[in-house]
């Protein structure tokens, strides 16, 4: 299939997808829906472990939304673009398999939001990143109220949304906005690395995991914690329990089925 503005690449068990719609990389309300159509169909694809996302060329990861599009002030408008946005990033964070942000250059508003519904982020040592909005009569509206302050901190949340403080890669890696920063033209391959070091876990196990981690952001533990064992026992209805252990005592390499 082909989806507006992502490049899809399969590289072994990753989806490589490419924010390509220049010169900003900007989100319109076609690659919105196309995004969110995309994860279903990695949701549905048994051999996808991981996904990689990243912007086209060497100056933005994404500038978020177009602002052209809310200068008539058009409240319908702003309503279908701000349900788009919600949506994509949602399926984005809900990806049964482990997401990677490759943060290649600006992350601005909207780009940022993609990124913070990543399960992880790699920013390239030129990249910027900002939550912008209020400097023009807006708000975060696809997540970045709520995802930003349960990486960074409440005070470091209002600084970036609040004052409009912008970050660079080495704040951001001091932060915790991002996990490891990398030089110029090399955060793509950072995060491929990454996502094969996934491909070697079990891919139902992962989604298990990740499940509880995020759940941790909604629950306190003793709440989450009969959910854990409840999840370890559901492992043992799997095929890649049994390959994974006796893959172990048998001394080999485990050969995964995503099921």
């Amino acid at each position: 299939m082909s989806y507006t503005n992502l490049n899809v690449e399969k590289i072994g068990h990753t989806a490589l997808v490419t924010i390509a719609n220049p010169p900003a990389n900007t989100w319109t309300l076609d690659s919105l829906q196309a995004l969110q159509q995309l994860v279903a169909d990695l949701n549905a694809d048994r051999s996808i472990y991981a996904l990689v996302i990243t912007g086209e060329g060497e100056k933005f990861f994404s500038a978020g939304a177009d602002l052209k599009q809310f200068a008539d002030g058009n409240k319908g408008h702003a309503a279908s673009a701000t349900m788009a946005f919600g949506a994509a990033f949602e399926a984005l964070s809900g990806f049964r398999g482990v997401s990677i942000a490759a943060i290649n250059g600006y992350a601005m508003g909207g780009g940022l939001e993609c990124a913070l519904a990543c399960d992880i982020r790699i920013a390239e040592e030129q990249a910027q990143m900002a939550l912008p909005e209020a400097a023009v009569g807006l708000l975060p509206c696809a997540g970045g109220t709520q995802n930003l302050p349960w990486l960074v901190g409440e005070g470091w949340a209002k600084r970036m949304i609040l004052c409009g403080e912008r970050v660079d890669a080495a704040t951001a890696l001091r932060i915790g906005l991002v996990e490891e920063v990398v030089p110029k033209g090399g955060a793509r391959d950072a995060a491929l690395a990454l996502a094969d070091k996934v491909g070697r876990q079990s891919p139902v196990a992962v989604s298990a995991c990740k499940t509880l981690v995020q759940r941790a952001r909604y629950a306190p533990p003793a709440a989450n914690l009969i959910h854990e064992r409840e999840l370890f026992i559901k492992l043992f209805d799997s095929e890649d329990q049994r390959e994974g252990v006796n893959a172990f005592l048998e001394k080999r390499a485990p050969v995964w089925k995503n099921r």
